[in-house]
This record gives structure tokens, C-alpha cells and sequence, in this order.
């Protein structure tokens, strides 16, 4: 990206809220989390937003709050509440303007990589992509998959790199298909894995069972991109990657807690 967009950290130092938690110091691959909260006023604040170097989604988890944005001289407002959603993608600035209420308003800012939902978008065959900026869309499917990564991220990232990368993985499909104009990409291709990529890729899986595993580490073991080999996966044993590696961590825990109990 050009040097004249706003980086997700410039925007953090120009936003009148407090932080609360961040996923920067968990090393999340291509996806950025936090959660703010407004501090109460009764002021009415405005700021401009150059362009963005991430798609960046902006959505509110406390009381409903008067919100207004402006894009192409056009101005929107709302009401927004839990559930709602504003996405802002990439290289596109902005205007804001919001009256607070008389209570602390918190909000979960997500900043994906244009690269990775590049990679997303070429692997789910879709062959061009264009997101398109939404204000104040209701979407409890992109709520619940949001509160999953807040989840995470509370939790210091406990259940893993793996997690996370399917959570994105999933939030950038959703995006794609109801966030965006694409064309599908009409190039064939496998529909399934191969006897021998499955097996590379289980025996990878148990070798590394100690270790903080990641889509793209399991992926590369069998050449394949990572979000494309999500899917193959889960269609040939019935459970994506994340799943599989905390089945076979509990059966590996059942095994040793019976040898200690011997």
C-alpha cells in the first residue's frame, strides 16, 4: 500500500476513545481486533478519515448512538446498535459525526488485509473483487462471527493461531458474499483431497500436536493455499482444521492421563 493511507495504528492515535484490548501483541496473521469505548460528553464530535490501508469494520456492542457518515458529498445517519455493522474498505476516506449519549459507548474495530481477502477471494472462486463501503447494516451473522474473535481475543488467544485464522477465514467469505460486487471464477477445480495430501497433512498435524499450529503451516505441508485446503479438509473428515487439531489434543490428553492413572 502507498504511503499517503492510514495505517490501522495512525488511525488508533487519532480516535477520541479509550482502548481496551488489542489483538497487535497476540501476532494474529492478517487481522487486527479491538474494542474501544467512548468516553461519556455530551459534545458533538467529527473527525476526517483519510483512506485506509485495511478494510476496516466498525461495530457497536453497547446502547444505541446517533452516528452520521459522509462519502461522495453524500451524507448517511443512523441509529446504530449492537447487531449493526459499518465496513469501510480499503483506499476509500471518510467523514464522520457523532453526537454522544450520556453513557460510555463501546465499539470492536476489525482491520483485515487487503492481501489476505485477495487470497480468500482467489481460492472461494471469485475472480474479482470489489468491496463496497456499507453504513449501518444489520448483520447478526457478521455479529456472532465478530463476538468469536472478542472472544478470543479476551481470552489472550487460548485457543490458538489456528482458531483465528478459520475465524477470519470465515468473516472474509461473509464479507465477500454480502459485502461486495465479484464475479465467480469459472477455472475448475479439485473438489476434494487427495488419499496422500490428507495423510501428509494428518501426519503433519500429529507431529506438531504440542506446538501452536497454523492454517498456513498445515496448508504448505501439502501445497496447498490455506483457505482452499480449509475447505477440502473439512469435506474429507467432517471437521476444519481447528477442529481436527483439538479432537486429536484431547485424545492424545486421554491417552497420557490413562498412562499416569496406570
Amino acid at each position: 500500500m502507498t504511503s499517503n493511507l492510514m495505517s490501522a495504528l495512525e488511525l488508533q492515535q487519532r480516535l477520541n476513545k479509550s482502548l481496551i484490548s488489542s489483538s497487535q501483541s497476540l501476532g494474529w496473521s492478517g487481522v487486527l481486533v479491538q474494542q474501544y469505548q467512548y468516553q461519556s460528553s455530551s459534545t458533538v464530535c467529527e473527525m476526517e478519515v483519510p483512506a485506509l490501508s485495511d478494510h476496516w469494520l466498525n461495530l457497536p456492542l453497547g446502547n444505541p448512538a446517533q452516528l452520521n457518515q459522509k462519502r461522495d458529498d453524500r451524507l448517511h445517519e443512523s441509529i446504530v446498535q449492537k447487531g449493526h455493522s459499518i465496513f469501510v474498505p480499503a483506499g476509500q476516506p471518510s467523514y464522520w459525526r457523532s453526537k454522544a449519549s450520556d453513557t460510555d459507548e463501546t465499539m470492536l474495530h476489525i482491520h483485515l488485509n487487503p492481501e489476505l481477502v485477495r487470497q480468500v477471494a482467489q481460492t472461494s472462486e471469485v475472480a474479482q473483487i470489489d468491496l463496497v463501503n456499507c453504513f449501518s447494516k444489520h448483520d447478526l451473522r457478521l455479529h456472532q462471527i465478530a463476538m468469536l474473535l472478542l472472544s478470543e481475543l479476551k481470552s489472550d488467544g487460548i485457543i490458538g493461531q489456528l482458531y483465528v485464522e478459520s475465524l477470519t477465514q470465515v468473516l472474509i467469505i461473509h464479507l465477500l458474499r454480502h459485502y461486495s460486487t465479484s464475479t465467480q471464477n469459472i477455472a475448475p477445480k479439485p473438489s476434494s483431497l487427495a488419499t496422500v495430501e490428507l495423510r501428509q497433512a494428518i501426519d503433519y498435524v500429529q507431529a506438531h500436536l504440542d506446538q501452536n499450529l497454523s492454517l498456513a503451516e498445515i496448508a504448505a505441508a501439502v501445497r496447498i493455499s490455506p483457505t482452499y485446503f480449509s475447505r477440502l479438509f473439512k469435506r474429507a473428515t467432517g471437521s476444519s482444521p481447528h477442529q481436527y487439531v483439538i479432537q486429536q489434543r484431547v485424545e492424545r490428553a486421554k491417552v497420557l492421563l490413562k498412562t499416569l492413572t496406570v
